[in-house]
């Protein structure tokens, strides 16, 4: 079976979004839902250290509805909850041109720190740069980190 290039980049940014999960889990997080409100994560309260994925925050900058890929309660260093998006670019594509409103999304609309986990080899390096510059300018984005550079901060953090 041959699959599409859309297929396939859905696929690797859901192994990447996996590898965030593991990671999330290893540190003794549990899921509370997938495709849940920001309240309902942030009143799970029997569950000290938890998540959800795809959780609805808001409206964005285009005033649609806007889902964070996860919200992550309980940390010690993020008393305020913490958000995580995942972008993968696997060959030249469109996620690197979508970063700016990313930027301006976090900026303005999202409730907690970001950190954006950032993989794959079609990503062009000045779209990647150009986030890793906003982190200076956003006071909402804590950083932009490749999987092995998040999972170095985990090991700190989480």
């Amino acid at each position: 079976m041959t699959r599409t290039q859309g297929t396939r980049a859905n696929k690797s940014g859901n192994i990447l979004e996996g590898n965030v999960e593991a990671i999330l889990n290893g540190y003794d997080y549990l899921q509370v839902g997938n495709y849940v409100s920001k309240d309902f994560v942030l009143n799970a309260a029997l569950l000290p250290k938890r998540y959800g994925k795809e959780v609805y925050i808001g409206s964005g900058i285009y005033q649609t509805e806007l889902k964070v890929d996860f919200y992550i309660i309980g940390s010690d260093a993020m008393p305020s909850g913490l958000i995580i998006e995942c972008k993968w670019q696997e060959s030249p594509g469109s996620v690197d041109e979508k970063f700016p409103y990313l930027n301006m999304n976090i900026q303005f609309h999202y409730p907690a720190p970001t950190i954006v986990v950032i993989g794959g080899i079609g990503m062009r390096e000045g779209a990647s740069n150009w986030l890793k510059t906003r982190v200076n300018d956003n006071r909402n984005l804590l950083a932009v980190y490749s999987l092995d550079r998040f999972i170095a901060w985990a090991n700190k953090n989480l």
